[in-house]
């Protein structure tokens, strides 16, 4: 095994492990982070690198939780229990005060609700309280006429998802994710980390930006009530860092969809590879019709709130129309501010999942993903 590295690759994925190796190289010794793949629902890349670091250790994942809970409501959609075209209303009622009584889910799901954050701002107990946020939310006017744009809901999409899926079901989707997709897979993907598991826990760790890198930030536009900011929700006294939202307990505990999961890099890769393919002679969780539908990118062009180009499938980030344009048609997944990505593509059959503990700049999937996924994407059309 290659210095550094450890675990295992399947005959055909040797590149991918070289390039995790070549990277890890120029990173050590503060580097730590696991990658995993699997290729029609069988593991063919398992690596793990850095001191502290085991195959089962569990970091923040961020916005990559919003897979998590978005394949809940996928499950929900394939079922027929949630309908994309219905009102949110239809289920949560009070959700249409202030002009939002014709807002979707379909549109919720893509961005589009113009329903980013407070102009108040949330306080750091309900930050990590899914309840409390779609609480909040019912009686915030939108930033944007619902439909017209879209923006990226990080802190409260999977609030407000959460809360249209407890009153069509009657239970929490951190509940039904734990019941029918975590456990039964026994994925290491917590949304709400058990107090014995804890151990398994490494505490994410900011980085800091390089000169170039600072100046960029220096350029960018900024102020305490730019859309930017309410979505992030630093335009309250006292926000606290970004980088520490999975640090703390709290949010460990309760797992806010948005972006209060843990897992491992097989956590993320086995959860995508149990989405799409059989998995321990388990039939995959999503039908081919419901696969094509949540790949569907939803929403494409300039994000009001990122400020950039981005595509939105249903609840989860469409990735081969942005970040890597070599991956199938309708692959979808979700990356992190912490660095980390989770994805599926169809068409090949891959599963990526990717951890790091210390946080990548300026947020969001690490660059070096971009060539582990193209690795691993390769080999898996070459196998």
């Amino acid at each position: 095994m290659t210095q550094g590295i450890h675990g295992t690759v399947a005959d055909g994925f040797e590149a991918v492990r070289d390039e995790f190796a070549a990277f890890v190289a120029g990173e050590l010794p503060d580097y730590e982070g696991q990658l995993c793949a699997y290729v029609h629902g069988r593991k063919v890349v398992d690596l793990w690198a850095g001191d502290g670091c085991e195959a089962d250790s569990l970091y923040g994942v961020f916005s990559s939780t919003k897979g998590a809970a978005h394949l809940v409501v996928a499950l929900l959609i394939q079922e027929g229990t949630l309908e994309p075209d219905r009102k949110v209303t239809y289920y949560w009622p009070e959700f249409g005060a202030e002009g939002k009584a014709g807002i979707t889910l379909r549109e919720l799901l893509s961005h589009r609700a113009g329903l980013v954050g407070l102009d108040a701002g949330f306080t750091r107990d309900e930050i990590a309280d899914d309840r409390a946020i779609a609480e909040r939310l019912a009686d915030q006017r939108p930033f944007w006429r619902p439909g017209t744009a879209f923006g990226y809901h990080a802190l409260v999409i999977g609030a407000l998802s959460g809360e249209v899926v407890r009153r069509a079901t009657g239970r929490s989707l951190q509940e039904i994710y734990e019941e029918r997709i975590r456990a039964p897979y026994g994925l290491g993907f917590h949304l709400g980390l058990p107090e014995e598991l804890e151990p398994r826990y490494r505490s994410v760790q900011p980085m800091a930006p390089t000169p170039e890198q600072q100046a960029v930030l220096d350029a960018t536009p900024t102020g305490p009530h730019t859309l930017a900011s309410i979505a992030y929700n630093t335009h309250v006294p006292d926000p606290g860092e970004l980088a520490d939202y999975p640090n703390s307990r709290a949010v460990r505990a309760s797992g806010p969809a948005s972006a209060g999961g843990v897992a491992s890099a097989r956590g993320l890769a086995g959860m995508y590879a149990a989405a799409i393919s059989e998995v321990e002679r388990r039939p995959p969780l999503l039908k081919p019709d419901t696969i094509a539908e949540v790949g569907q990118i939803h929403s494409t062009g300039y994000d009001l709130v990122a400020r950039i180009h981005r595509s939105y499938a249903l609840g989860f980030q469409a990735l081969s129309d942005t970040l890597y344009p070599f991956l199938g048609a309708g692959t979808f997944g979700h990356s992190g501010a912490g660095g980390s990505q989770a994805l599926a593509d169809p068409r090949s059959g891959l599963a990526y999942g990717y951890t790091r503990r210390r946080c990548a700049f300026p947020g969001g999937a690490a660059q070096e993903n971009e060539r582990l996924v193209r690795a691993a994407h390769s080999a898996a059309l070459a196998s």
